[in-house]
């Protein structure tokens, strides 16, 4: 034990929004938690994406034992299809992170050589002589997120993944308060903790608080109503479509990568969604205005996304028209503030009533808000060094995003 040493490096995700990636390193084997993107800001023109620099990782690829995912967002997994020929090493995510995943390799050609392994909650492996690694449920916007409880000569490490307090979520697990007390009984040598919302006081809301929004707004809607988010809001989703059915409006999802989460999210199971709901965007020109939402991607003004070519009348099927309802049900990513504002203001002069979470409470924050850490601790007093763990300590494991 008094050799006994444990390297925490940071590859990205600190300081910046997006390329999550966290390496725990022992003289014999190596551990990576997320690998994700950064997108580029207005000042990196031809930029796509932007991915951690891997070359430590490459240099001690013998040592390397597994990379393991805490959740299916961009910025924790967007990285994986363009590392893996460098980094061929097994993959550990849950369910919905695993499928989008799979998704991500298969378009890139390399899904046939990846190792994936699919881990539930409560579920224990060990990666080489050194780590050993536990997932548990954590509530996030995305289903099937968790944080990992990690096992080391040193003591337990906890990387809670991106998380918030939300005791009845829509869809997914609610953080297992239970499970964390659990591990924490025992001490904890590290605490690294989603600090994306800190900086704001009080609580995050919960998912409930906006589907009531999203019900009232679109059912006092005349006309066609659009409803822009992230595609991986799968909640949202559904939402949405319990609103299309209560108001009797048909649901049409807009955007690649929201129709293949759709897919993805129903073949899962956490989607409930009937057939007869959906309506391809075409075949809904051919429904009165009253009878029509539309679900799309662009809620960050991203200049190829659905809503922004529908703002700028060149999408194929769908443009704005006088009296259409826009909710967008987003908050703009720390960066994006001038894409989102100008987004509104061209959606604004061709005739749109746009909602935002400045109007309603049309969006709730996927992370915890300052409030969270006298909560947690009083129900998992062993977070820090009061608990008798010589050298605790906690981070901010994503203090910007």
């Amino acid at each position: 034990m008094a050799n006994e040493a444990l390297k925490v490096l940071p590859l990205g995700g600190l300081g910046e929004v997006g390329k999550n990636m966290m390496v725990l390193e022992t003289e014999q084997d190596i551990v990576v938690i997320d690998a994700g993107v950064l997108f580029p800001e207005d000042d990196m023109p031809g930029i796509d994406i932007v991915i951690p620099n891997i070359d430590y990782l490459v240099e001690n690829l013998d040592r390397v034992r597994a990379i393991l995912v805490t959740h299916g967002h961009e910025d924790h997994i967007g990285a994986l299809p363009h590392i893996m020929e460098a980094l061929p090493v097994p993959i550990y995510a849950p369910g919905m992170a695993m499928a989008l995943i799979r998704n991500k390799l298969r378009e890139r050609r390399v899904l046939r050589e990846a190792d994936l392994n699919i881990v539930k909650s409560g579920e224990v492996f060990k990666f080489g002589t050194t780590f050993e690694a536990e997932w548990f449920d954590v509530c996030h916007s995305i289903p099937d997120a968790m944080g990992i409880a990690l096992r080391t000569p040193l003591g337990t490490v906890i990387h809670t993944g991106d998380f918030r307090l939300d005791n009845n979520p829509t869809i997914g697990e609610p953080t297992d308060f239970a499970r964390m007390a659990e591990i924490a009984a025992d001490g904890v040598f590290l605490l690294m903790a989603d600090s994306t919302y800190a900086e704001n006081e009080g609580y995050s809301g919960s998912d409930r608080e906006v589907a009531q929004t999203l019900h009232d707004v679109i059912g006092n809607a005349e006309g066609r109503v659009l409803v822009a988010s992230f595609a991986s809001q799968i909640a949202r989703i559904q939402m949405v479509a319990d609103a299309a059915v209560a108001h009797g409006r048909r649901l049409a999802i807009v955007g690649r990568s929201m129709v293949n989460n759709l897919k993805i999210s129903r073949d899962l199971g956490h989607l409930k969604i009937k057939d007869e709901t959906l309506i391809s965007a075409r075949d809904a020109l051919g429904l009165p205005d009253h009878r029509v939402i539309y679900m799309n991607t662009g809620a960050q003004g991203e200049p190829q996304s659905a809503l922004a070519r529908m703002a700028a009348g060149t999408h194929n099927d769908v443009d704005i028209r006088e009296g259409d309802t826009v909710i967008i049900s987003a908050t703009p990513i720390p960066g994006n503030e001038t894409s989102v504002s100008n987004l509104i203001n061209d959606l604004v002069e061709q005739g749109a009533h746009v909602v935002t979470h400045n109007t309603r409470n049309v969006h709730v924050h996927g992370h915890a808000a300052r409030r969270w850490p006298p909560y947690q601790c009083r129900r998992s007093a062993a977070w820090t060094g009061c608990a008798g763990s010589p050298g605790s300590c906690s981070v901010s494991a994503h203090p910007d995003g």
